[in-house]
Order: C-alpha cells, then structure tokens, then sequence
C-alpha cells in the first residue's frame, strides 16, 4: 500500500507540459486551464496574438502604427509584443509609442518614466503629448476650476483627443491600444446597465474609427488580463511597471 502511494507521488511529480511534454508546467493556463511551461507559454501567448492579428487583417505593410503607452503592463507588454511580432513575422510596420500627460501631480509621473525606459528597451519612438500643450490647462488646473464632480468625463474627452492629436502629429495610419479581453466584458455589461444599445453594437469590435482619419486596434481583444500579468513576470526583469499601476500579488490572486 504504501509503495502504491509513493509511486503515484512520483508520478505526480514528474507531470510533464502538456503541450511539448519535455518540460515541467510552471503554470496552469487561466484562459485554457492548460499545465503548461514558460516556453509553451510564451510561445502561445505570442502565436495567439499573432493570429488575431493576421486573422483580422489589423494592419497592411508598410504602415505606421502608434501604440498608446500609458506605462502600465497592458500597454507596455502591448509594445513588446508587437515589437517582438513586427520583427519576427515581417509586417513590415513602422512602430512609435504614443504617451499622453495629463497634468496630474503624482500620478503620471512615473508612469511616464516607464514608458521613456520602454522606448530605450524596444527601440521605438516616443511622442509624449500634454494636456498643458494641447488644451492650455493641466488636469490639475482643471479640478481647481470645476472641482472633483465630473472630472473624469473631462479627462476621459481630453484624453481621447490627446490621443488623436499625437497620432496625427506622428503621421500614423493606426493607433492600437492594450484594451483586452476583460476590458471588453466589462464595457460590455456598462453599456447593458446603462441601456446604451449605440454603443453596445459597437465596443466588442477590434477595428474602430474605420470611417475616420485614424482607425484604433485592440490586438488583445481575446486576451486575458490575467495572462497579460503573469507574461511579464515570467520574463523579469525585460518590463518595469509604476508601482501604483501593477501589483502583481493581487493581480495573481
């Protein structure tokens, strides 16, 4: 009996990857539930990406893409894939990070730090637009004048149309964004609460803004955002993260 059991530890123990069976699993996939290792799970997360990417024909050779880097892991894992991809793959893209600075003392400071570190680390272009330059105000400068009720919506308008000024100042053809899987549900149960048919027939879609100047892409439409966490973890110490931005033991949890 005894002999029984330790054999089926051992056997336990030495469970293999199930995707190249060589390696031990260092993980249990959160969007397949699959036990697999640290080189299947680059390898997936990236090929997954990848033929998101081909299969809905997000971008054509030759054009300039910009990426919306925040700082935070969903863009910045953004800009090293697709980086990582444009090389591998040949898609021909010329990539920049875009970054916006909203003006809000202690918070995009750092974050902006991250993405300047990014631009060395990738080497991809940066462009940095500024509330201050674009609109005159901060957002600082802005809550003193309205105060704290409603100042996201204000900031959430700026933002979208930093976005856009910097793009058009880079001279783009597509402006992608590190919007995932989970970002989509939960855009998609607001607009339900909120009776906002307009706006639901559209958020799930990968492709947006086609019939304006720049069109915007989620390349991780079908990605976790869990996956996304434990990506860059596994690759340490490649990415660096804003602490108020990333805290990968609740993440995980």
């Amino acid at each position: 009996m005894e002999a029984g059991e330790a054999k089926s530890k051992k056997a336990g123990g030495s469970r293999l990857c199930c995707i190249c069976n060589q390696r031990r699993p260092v993980l249990k996939r959160p969007k397949t539930l699959q036990q697999i290792c640290r080189e299947c799970f680059y390898e997936v997360f990236e090929e997954e990406i990848h033929q998101v990417i081909v299969g809905n024909r997000l971008f054509k050779s030759g054009e300039r893409v910009a990426i919306g880097a925040s700082g935070g892991k969903d863009s910045t894992v953004l800009a090293y894939v697709l980086s990582e991809l444009n090389r591998r793959h040949n898609y021909g893209l010329d990539l920049f990070l875009l970054s916006v600075d909203e003006g809000i003392t202690g918070y995009r400071d750092d974050s902006l730090e991250t993405v300047k570190r990014n631009e060395v680390q990738y080497g991809l272009p940066l462009q940095i637009v500024s509330y201050k330059d674009l609109y005159g105000w901060t957002m600082d400068e802005i809550v003193k004048m309205i105060g704290l009720k409603n100042n996201c919506t204000f900031c959430g308008v700026f933002r979208r149309q930093a976005l856009d000024r910097g793009a058009a100042l880079l001279k783009v053809d597509k402006l992608v964004t590190g919007h995932n899987a989970d970002d989509i549900a939960e855009t998609v149960l607001l607009n339900i609460l909120r009776g906002d048919i307009a706006r639901l027939s559209r958020c799930t879609s990968i492709t947006t803004g086609e019939d304006g100047p720049i069109p915007r892409c989620k390349p991780f439409k079908y990605t976790y955002e869990k996956e996304i966490v434990i990506y860059p973890l596994l690759l340490n110490p490649l990415f660096h993260f804003p602490k108020q931005l990333f805290n990968c033991q609740q993440k995980i949890s």
